[in-house]
């Protein structure tokens, strides 16, 4: 039986990129698979996803409205015809099973799904699950886990932990000859940096996290006298405090506002120093390099649990945005950089995360339709 399957996610790249991955490892086990994409108009994926060559169909973004207001009085309108659309989808490509990633687009391709009798498998990224997965998880034929501390699991069909499943790029340089060091002479010559000194890499994701930037280059002499390099990616447009707070400092401070192709940074990296959103966890974790978790502050929790597996296992530290001081990262951080300490939290993070979960999520779904 041939398999056609839609893909549910959008918005953010932490939904995008591994429904992205999935789809290529759903075509390498089966290269006669139709796999179709559904999201927005407004999100990521309406950029990346024709980018990668997949199909992509679009429904209206309808967000659970948080007050009373005009949004919450059309919401139910505007959620039956959402989830109407995504019937007429999953009709018109003849789904047999539907592969969601949570979020605004998941919810009405679920229901749509279940209405229909089409099998339902749901990816949860983050360790704390959101309203979408947690209504799949009632009817999905399969749940599928990154972090094995989340606290989701399907009533009737089945549970597994699989990881996140990842870019391209991040598994190719974790399975080159040599492993990810193998990018680093290339890398340290892009950057100005030598290679064979240590380097601790700054970043806040790609919206940049200003907490973080405003610690480390505060201790940009700490560093230079440690002999550590820096490779800070501050966000877009928030290099300039950065590279004015090193000024003069002295030693090796390398000042980006953005970088496209983020694994030549890892292939650098002795030490990560970082948000602990569900893909830099999975990414940094795979590649098996050590880090420093700082949780995004607000919202719900979910950073500060996204990271528990690999501190618990020893492959990082982790410390609330307020307690992320200069002093805090001279007596805790800059200790890791003697004697093997680096090494053993590599060994150790390495072990939480695996490199294969967009193959296993590919292979729980085609059983599932099959």
């Amino acid at each position: 039986m041939k398999a056609n399957v839609v893909l549910a996610a959008g918005g953010t790249a932490g939904h995008v990129n591994p429904m992205l991955a999935t789809a290529r490892a759903l075509r390498e086990l089966d290269p006669e698979i139709s796999v179709t994409a559904v999201g927005t108009e407004h999100g990521l994926e309406a950029r990346l996803v024709p980018q990668a060559g997949v199909p992509l169909e679009f429904i209206p973004r309808v967000p659970m409205p948080r007050a009373l207001g005009k949004a919450a009085f059309a919401f139910p309108g505007n959620f039956r015809r959402a989830v109407a659309q995504a019937g007429v989808i999953l009709e018109r490509v003849q789904a047999n099973v539907v592969i969601g990633f949570g979020g605004y687009v998941s919810t009405p391709v679920y229901l749509a799904a279940r209405k229909r009798g089409i099998p339902v498998v749901a990816h949860e990224g983050n360790a704390r699950p959101g309203l979408a997965n947690k209504l799949a998880a009632h009817f999905a034929a399969a749940v599928a886990l990154t972090f094995s501390n989340t606290r989701l699991r399907a009533r009737r069909g089945r549970t597994e932990t699989i990881g996140l499943p990842m870019r391209t790029a991040i598994v190719d340089l974790a399975q080159a000859p040599g492993g990810r060091r193998s990018l680093a002479v290339q890398a340290a010559a892009k950057f100005g940096i030598d290679p064979n000194k240590p380097v601790l890499f700054v970043t806040g994701g790609s919206q940049g996290a200003q907490h973080i930037n405003e610690v480390v280059s505060g201790c940009s002499a700490q560093l230079r006298d440690a002999g550590i390099q820096v490779l800070h990616l501050t966000g877009a447009g928030k290099d300039e405090p950065v590279r004015a707070a090193v000024e003069g400092a002295g030693g090796t401070y390398v000042v980006l506002d953005y970088l496209e192709h983020i694994e030549q940074a890892y292939a650098l990296a002795d030490l990560v120093i970082t948000r602990s959103g569900a893909g830099m966890v999975a990414e940094v974790s795979a590649l098996g390099i050590p880090a420093v978790f700082v949780p995004f502050p607000i919202g719900n929790g979910e950073q500060a649990l996204n990271a528990h597996d690999v501190v618990a296992a020893g492959g990082a530290l982790l410390v609330r945005n307020e307690n992320f001081t200069e002093d805090w990262l001279v007596g805790q951080v800059l200790p890791l950089f003697q004697g093997d300490r680096l090494a053993q939290m590599a060994g150790a993070a390495q072990s939480v995360s695996a490199l294969n979960a967009a193959q296993r999520l590919a292979q729980i779904a085609l059983e599932v339709a099959r």
